[in-house]
């Protein structure tokens, strides 16, 4: 099975604290990295949970908030000092690009990477594609211009029988023709159907990212039918006025959005630094949607095993 790993590096809200740090995220493609936001402390927990810089090569910025974005100029220095090499593409808003361009600029002058912006905007739109996975954009409802993530994996390959390829004397040459689904024929004209040789395919998993939003139907359209979801979930019932006020969700709202999305499984995160312990928001999301977990700083989540 490929690897389609989600790596928190943060999960808190607004600031850094003894307990969570800003919102960052590492999406492991098939051992690809792709970064989620880039809230301060990033590349210390990248660190801590080993992965490599070199494998990064497109960050993810959600929207203009320090909390998301301030991690950036100093993961980006830290990457040029190590030597990265290849391209570095950020995809963020024009103001960002516009900003940290003059930044990495002025304090980055010599990298070994080319240094690539992405400008997105708040429309719908696939920013990225490769033959492992495409990432679409989608609007978002926050007090400024923000946008989530939807990452999808492409069909994956069908699984060759052994046995039964070896019954039939299959060539090696063959076996990239049937993952790919196509039938065998014989040197004396017989057709072997693919499904004789081989079995189903993995099944392609998606992700979306949803920080930072109000529950909004807008949102829960976007991400109808993904497998997983993480969710902003800021507040508790107790909070709903500063949600709505501020613009965000409570654990709750993020687990009605889930299962009105038709989600499998729901992961929350983005926590206000009131709540120093975070099982009554997990309790009040899973009275909506049992399959709930908290995200957590240094947690790896197989996004295969739904």
């Amino acid at each position: 099975m490929t690897a389609f790993d989600l790596n928190i590096l943060g999960c808190g809200s607004a600031t850094s604290t003894l307990r969570h740090l800003p919102s960052s995220q590492i999406l492991n493609v098939r051992g690809n990295l792709f970064m989620i936001d880039c809230g301060e402390g990033a590349q210390l927990e990248m660190r801590r949970m080993r992965l490599k810089f070199s494998r990064l090569n497109n960050i993810f910025i959600s929207h203009l908030h320090g909390d998301h974005c301030f991690g950036l100029l100093g993961l980006i220095s830290t990457m040029a000092l190590q030597g990265k090499g290849g391209t570095l593409t950020v995809h963020i808003f024009k103001e960002g690009a516009e900003l940290f361009g003059r930044m990495i600029d002025f304090f980055c002058r010599e990298r070994p990477f080319d240094l690539k912006f992405n400008i997105i905007d708040t429309h719908k739109a696939v920013i990225y594609d490769d033959d492992a996975i495409t990432v679409t954009s989608f609007p978002l409802t926050h007090r400024v211009p923000c946008v989530g993530f939807i990452f999808s994996e492409k069909p994956k390959l069908r699984h060759i029988n052994a046995p039964a390829c070896q019954e039939h004397n299959v060539p090696a040459h063959a076996m990239n023709s049937l993952r790919h689904g196509s039938d065998y024929v014989t040197p004396t004209g017989i057709v072997i159907p693919n499904n004789q040789l081989t079995t189903e395919p993995d099944a392609a998993i998606s992700y979306a990212y949803c920080s930072d939003t109000k529950y909004s139907k807008r949102v829960i359209n976007a991400v109808e039918g993904v497998d997983w979801i993480y969710h902003e979930a800021t507040y508790g019932d107790e909070n709903l006025k500063n949600a709505i006020k501020r613009y965000h969700s409570t654990a709750r709202q993020a687990a009605m959005a889930a299962r009105e999305a038709g989600a499998k499984r729901l992961i929350l995160g983005h926590y206000s630094n009131r709540y120093n312990d975070e099982s009554i928001l997990l309790k009040q999301a899973q009275e909506e949607f049992p399959s709930t977990m908290l995200a957590m700083e240094g947690m790896t989540i197989d996004l295969n095993k739904l």
